[in-house]
């Protein structure tokens, strides 16, 4: 008797940690239960995937979705449904909202507002404060917790923790990996005269390299002294791949697709305020540098850094504009499009997007195609050309700064849990997003406790 699926995709290209080949996959209650040749066996639906490739669904562990406060910019459902059309199936969202997600309470409260409203899965930063140290053992242990986060420059928000007494105390407190944007507060106090009104060139010149290496070199020499791994956020410059790679120890990296796509000064002559960001994109020399260090092993992680604001709000004139961009719908078709101009390998993206993740976070079920995991799958068609346009952009804002930028590489489907959510630029399911879940925070059975 053959067996019965709830779901079959058909003759695809999967793409896993043991290479590449053409196999169906079986997919039940939501998860995957069979994987290889199925021609026997029966499902309620069957996905004809030939010619396309299957990912294991792609993990954006930054995003910034505004709820609650900032939801003229984003909310919730519209940042995920941003990231399922461009083939993201899980989401770690960042805490400085207004409230900001810094109690226990207010963790809650955006794991309610998300549940069956998101329709990619989830997980929310706590963001550490000097007032909140004592509880983020608690914290960063409660379900939907991706760990903590924390502000050693200022950004978007009220979060910031500048000294090293104040990180070395987060640090003490934690038992978790725990991200970290790195800008030296007193370097971009001091340099903020550098800041030209009207001319975003500036940006980078006010945040510059060193106010990010300082802070890194901080940072890591903290983790050190406390025995704490570090996650090191949106890394930019050449000098801070120069000293992470001999800190891979304590330190873990990511990038953006933006520091690897844009460079100055041409974007901020092209796109003026629209490509200002926290920390900057640089010139063309730093970039260079990111793509050796990722070629390299170094770059650990890929995450869009989706910072979303109103076109309204962009366009005032620097710097009175806020620092941010659209990124979660199009991290997948820009990072194919370096795929297919042969900057890294499709195996290479995989580790970055769905391995990485899940190596680092100790995610449970998600991050490689394997029976018993989460049916979380990216579905692409690497021959495609497509243009990214802002008409086709499902965040709030409408915009991005690669609009009429042609890409090699699109996404075709995105599978959450075995639902297909999106499928040929259509959303053909209901939001029915659910916490991700963390295997250093799993609920403990045990009469003693653990």
């Amino acid at each position: 008797m053959s067996e019965t699926f709830d779901l079959i995709l058909k003759g695809g290209t999967v793409v896993n940690h043991d290479g590449e080949g053409v196999r169906d996959l079986g997919i039940r209650d939501g998860a995957i239960a069979a994987i290889g040749e199925l021609a026997p066996a029966a499902a309620g639906t069957v996905v004809d995937c030939r010619g396309l490739h299957v990912l294991p669904g792609v993990i954006d562990t930054q995003v910034h979705f505004r709820e609650p406060g900032l939801t003229h910019k984003e909310d919730l459902e519209s940042g995920s449904r941003s990231a399922v059309m461009g083939g993201v199936t899980a989401v770690f969202e960042m805490p400085n909202t207004d409230p900001p997600t810094v109690t226990a309470e207010a963790l809650t409260d955006k794991v309610r507002r998300a549940r069956h409203r998101m329709h990619c899965d989830f997980a929310f930063f706590v963001g550490g404060t000097r007032e909140n140290v004592k509880e983020l053992p608690e914290l960063e242990r409660l379900p939907g917790a991706a760990g903590v986060k924390v502000f050693m420059g200022s950004s978007t928000g009220s979060l910031l923790i500048e000294d090293d007494d104040g990180v070395r105390e987060v640090l003490r407190a934690i038992r978790r990996r725990a991200a970290f944007h790195c800008e030296d507060e007193r370097r971009l106090r001091a340099r903020k005269e550098l800041r030209v009104e009207g001319d975003p060139r500036s940006h980078p010149v006010w945040r510059d390299e060193q106010a990010a290496l300082a802070c890194t070199e901080r940072l890591v020499r903290l983790a050190r002294e406390t025995g704490r791994r570090v996650h090191v956020l949106h890394v930019t410059t050449a000098e801070e791949m120069d000293f992470l790679k001999h800190h891979k120890d304590v330190a873990s990296v990511e990038v953006t697709p933006h520091h690897l796509t844009l460079a100055a000064p041409d974007c901020y002559e092209r796109l003026g305020t629209f490509a200002q960001m926290n920390p900057p994109v640089r010139e063309a020399r730093h970039r260079a540098a990111l793509w050796r260090a990722l070629a390299a092993g170094i770059v650990d992680v890929l995450g869009s850094d989706h910072a979303p604001h109103t076109r309204e709000e962009k366009a005032r004139p620097y710097p009175a504009s806020p620092s941010g961009m659209t990124g979660v719908q199009t991290l997948v078709p820009l990072m194919l499009d370096h795929v297919n101009a042969g900057r890294l390998s499709l195996q290479r993206f995989v580790d970055l997007t769905s391995a990485g993740p899940a190596r680092l976070f100790g995610i449970a079920r998600k991050g490689r195609i394997a029976v018993g995991y989460d049916a979380d799958l990216t579905v692409v068609d690497l021959r495609r050309r497509e243009m990214i346009t802002d008409a086709w952009i499902a965040a709030r804002p409408g915009w991005t700064p690669y609009h009429g930028t042609e890409v090699t590489g699109w996404v075709i489907g995105t599978f959450v849990r075995g639902h297909r959510v999106m499928w040929e630029g259509e959303l053909v399911t209901p939001a029915q997003g659910e916490p991700v879940r963390f295997g250093e925070a799993l609920p403990c059975a045990a009469p003693a406790g653990c």
